[in-house]
C-alpha cells in the first residue's frame, strides 16, 4: 500500500491509498466508500483484491477521514455532495492516468454508488458495481430505519448542525462527523421520493441518464439501511446504462449475518471477495450501451 495525496480541481487535497498489483494487470478499480467511513475501512478488501490482479485506490472525501480537518474543526468547513462527486472524479483522473489503456472500475458501497451518476468524466469509467446502494429516500428505508429517521432528519440533524456549525455524528453515534453543506443536502435527497434527481433537478437527471457505463448493484436481503425497492430505485436512475440487479443474502454465502457493512469484512473474505471480484469481471463482458 502507498499513500498518495490527489488534488482535486479546486485545489483541495484528499488522502488516498494505492494498493498495485504484482499478479498481472486487468485494470483498476476505484472504491468509492460510504457516507461517514473511512477509507480505513476498505484496507483490507483492497490489499486482497490488488491480489487478484487489480490496481486498487481508496479515498477518504473532503472533511472526512484524513482529507481535512475532523470534529470541531469542520465547524464552517465549506463542502456538499456535488464537491464530494468533484474529489471522486479527482480520483479517477489519478487512477485512469497511471493505467490509461487499462478498463477504469467504481466499486461503490451505498453513497460510493449514488455519487457517480453526476461525474463529469464518466467517459473514464468502465463500469460501476454497487454494493449496498440504494435511493436513500426515508419511506424506502429498511422497516427498523424507517422508525427512526422522522426524528433523525426532522430534528437531530437540523438542531445539531445548527449548533456545531457541523454533524457532530460521532458524539451521536450517527453516522459521523459531517461538513454541514453534506448532511443538510443528503437531508434534502433523503425527503425526495426521486433522492438526488428529485432534489436536485432536471440538470442532474440529464447527468445519470448521461451515463453509459454497465451497472451491477447487490443489494443484501438482510441490509439494515438500505431496501431491494430502494436499490432499484437508485441503479433506474440511471436510465440509459446497462442494468442488473442482484440479490444476495447470507444464506447464499453460509453465513448468517451480512448487513450493510459486512461486504468488506475480512471475515467474508473466503465466501464473498472472489465474488466480488467476479463480478468485476463481468461488467468488462457487458457492452456499454451506444450514447
Amino acid at each position: 500500500m502507498k499513500a498518495q495525496t490527489i488534488v482535486a480541481a479546486d485545489g483541495t487535497s484528499l488522502s488516498a491509498r494505492v494498493f498495485e498489483t504484482a499478479n498481472g494487470n486487468r485494470g483498476s478499480v476505484v472504491i468509492g466508500g460510504a457516507m461517514g467511513v473511512r477509507q480505513d475501512y476498505y484496507e483490507a478488501f483492497a490489499q486482497w483484491l490488488s491480489t487478484q490482479g487489480w490496481r486498487v485506490t481508496t479515498f477518504d472525501y473532503r472533511g472526512s477521514g484524513d482529507s481535512g480537518p475532523s470534529g470541531a474543526g469542520l465547524k464552517g468547513f465549506n463542502a456538499d455532495l456535488f464537491d464530494w462527486t468533484r474529489d471522486y472524479e479527482a480520483v479517477i483522473d489519478n487512477a485512469h492516468a497511471a493505467l490509461p489503456d487499462r478498463p477504469l472500475y467504481l466499486l461503490g458501497h451505498s453513497l460510493g454508488a449514488q455519487l457517480p451518476g453526476m461525474l463529469t468524466n464518466k467517459h473514464k469509467v468502465s463500469g460501476l458495481l454497487s454494493v449496498a446502494a440504494g435511493s436513500g429516500y426515508w419511506r424506502q428505508n429498511a422497516p427498523q430505519l424507517k422508525r427512526i429517521v422522522p426524528y433523525f432528519w426532522f430534528f437531530l440533524v437540523p438542531l445539531a448542525t445548527r449548533l456545531c456549525g457541523y454533524f457532530p455524528g460521532k458524539k451521536l453515534r450517527k453516522v459521523g462527523d459531517l461538513p454541514a453543506g453534506v448532511i443538510m443536502q443528503w437531508r434534502r435527497w433523503c425527503l425526495n421520493p426521486n433522492y438526488s434527481v428529485g432534489a436536485e433537478g432536471e440538470a442532474v437527471r440529464v447527468q445519470y441518464a448521461d451515463a453509459r457505463f454497465p451497472v451491477q448493484a447487490l443489494s443484501i436481503t438482510d441490509d439494515e439501511l438500505m431496501t431491494l425497492a430502494g436499490t432499484h430505485s437508485l441503479i433506474n436512475l440511471y436510465e440509459n446504462a446497462p442494468r442488473e440487479v442482484t440479490s444476495l443474502a447470507p444464506a447464499d454465502l453460509g453465513i448468517r449475518r451480512l448487513g450493510h457493512f459486512g461486504a468488506f469484512r475480512s471475515e467474508h473474505q473466503a465466501q464473498l471477495w472472489p465474488r466480488l471480484s467476479q463480478w468485476l469481471t463481468q461488467l468488462a463482458a457487458t457492452r456499454p450501451a451506444a450514447a
